[in-house]
């Protein structure tokens, strides 16, 4: 039988993955009575920042062995730029793995410029391993149709040298362009969505919804102050917010959330949570919080919102928890449709504010006469390659789409970013959503 210290440092960190996986659990079955709130918060961050990094580990080895130990075997170990590579290349990947625990240190009113690298190194870090992954699989596929799988003659290893190479000079490009990409403002997509039993008196309606803002590590106050700025100009009758508002606690990050006091929608601004808040272990904090700004969290419940034209004209507007508040044990929270949508009956409309596209299918699945479901989420994959994962795991990815006779559902492709300062194959956005009365 292998001994632990036989197995390769791969598979040594698969394991350790799964040691502070189960940790996790564990953690979160028989420890959440018996750990005061602030220790179970950190705890829970510690541990996710590990589970990250151990799986992480198994690619940076990959990296290092196709960028460095590669071309030690070469004539370019002799060269002098060798070693400042190899330095490079271990500040890089040191960068990326430590990324994950400035959700620990380093989360202020404004990013820090460490966060601000450390963020971008992970998402280069995440390109190179496709890119590695890919060439690496085109030159194996060409060797077996070679049929030279056997021999490795001066050819391959010329093929092997520039397969690193490539991959490191599309990982820059790729890097650069997804930087300036997320650099500029969200773009403003107006959506015009015709709402069964939406009252004439509301006909053309305005909802101004926002989602995935991710203020933290690398989204802070300047950010947020030129989002609200783009709403105000946008005149909304209502705002919603659909979750991932932060990734961190409302004390530490409250000096950045100030602008939000300036959006005043004349029919209210709304909130549901997200994953990433209770990743936070901080939810009722940020309740409070918004509150204080007169953003009305929807805690499974809804709201009437009557026509400014008419009393007796309304619509229910609900809002449930996210799914992960059941996965995460968090007392008090977790997606109750039955309890959001108390009241509100087929006979009004219905719009349903629920953060994952998942949790939309679902509400369908109980409740097919809900109008419209506002979602967030998928980023849009975000950056490439992550955009084919976001598509496949979610039931509705970004934009509009039309289910069944009487219902749509919007999923916005988030208005910031999460971590990684970065979009490559999305962009960023503000929706405007038109409601129309057939």
């Amino acid at each position: 039988m292998i001994s632990f210290k036989q197995l390769p440092l791969e598979a040594k960190a698969a394991v350790a993955a799964g040691v502070v996986f189960f940790s996790m659990m564990l953690s979160r079955s028989y420890l959440a009575e018996k750990l005061d709130l602030g220790t179970r918060r950190w705890l829970l961050r510690l541990q996710m920042a590990l589970f990250a990094n151990a799986l992480m580990l198994i690619g940076s080895l990959h990296v290092w062995r196709s960028t460095v130990t590669t071309f030690s075997r070469s004539s370019a170990a002799s060269s002098f730029c060798f070693m400042p590579w190899k330095i490079a290349v271990f500040m890089f990947l040191a960068l990326a793995h430590s990324s994950f625990f400035t959700l620990l240190f380093l989360v202020a009113e404004e990013p820090y410029f460490f966060s601000l690298a450390a963020y971008t190194c992970l998402g280069a870090y995440i390109i190179l391993i496709f890119f590695l992954f890919t060439l690496g699989s085109v030159e194996q596929a060409y060797r077996f149709l070679a049929g030279r799988g056997a021999k490795a003659g001066t050819g391959n290893k010329n093929r092997t040298a520039m397969k690193p190479v490539l991959a490191v000079l599309l990982t820059v490009v790729l890097t650069v362009v997804g930087l300036l990409n997320a650099s500029q403002p969200p773009t403003v997509n107006s959506v015009e969505v015709p709402v069964h039993k939406l009252p004439s008196t509301m006909n053309n309606l305005k909802v101004v919804l926002l989602s995935d803002i991710h203020l933290g590590p690398t989204v802070g106050k300047t950010k947020l102050a030129m989002i609200v700025r783009m709403v105000k100009a946008l005149k909304p009758d209502i705002t919603v917010i659909v979750g991932d508002l932060t990734d961190s606690e409302a004390e530490i990050i409250r000096p950045a959330v100030e602008p939000l006091g300036e959006l005043k929608s004349p029919l209210g601004t709304y909130f549901v949570t997200g994953n990433h808040e209770y990743y936070t272990s901080d939810v009722s904090n940020w309740f409070e919080l918004l509150k204080s700004y007169n953003i009305r969290p929807l805690h499974n419940e809804n709201v009437k919102i009557v026509s400014p034209k008419s009393t007796d004209d309304w619509f229910c507007l609900a809002g449930v928890d996210d799914i992960e508040a059941d996965i995460l044990c968090y007392s008090g929270h977790g997606m109750d449709l039955k309890n959001a949508l108390r009241g509100c009956s087929s006979e009004h409309a219905i719009v349903l504010l629920a953060h994952q596209p998942i949790a939309a299918k679902w509400a369908l699945q109980e409740r097919p006469d809900i109008n419209l479901i506002l979602s967030g989420h998928t980023h849009g994959g975000q950056i490439f390659p992550l955009n084919a994962g976001a598509y496949l795991l979610n039931p509705f990815f970004v934009g509009l789409y039309k289910v069944g006779q009487n219902t749509f559902v919007y999923v916005s492709p988030g208005t910031m970013y999460f971590g990684i300062p970065m979009r490559l194959g999305s962009r960023a956005e503000i929706t405007e959503i038109i409601l129309h009365s057939p």
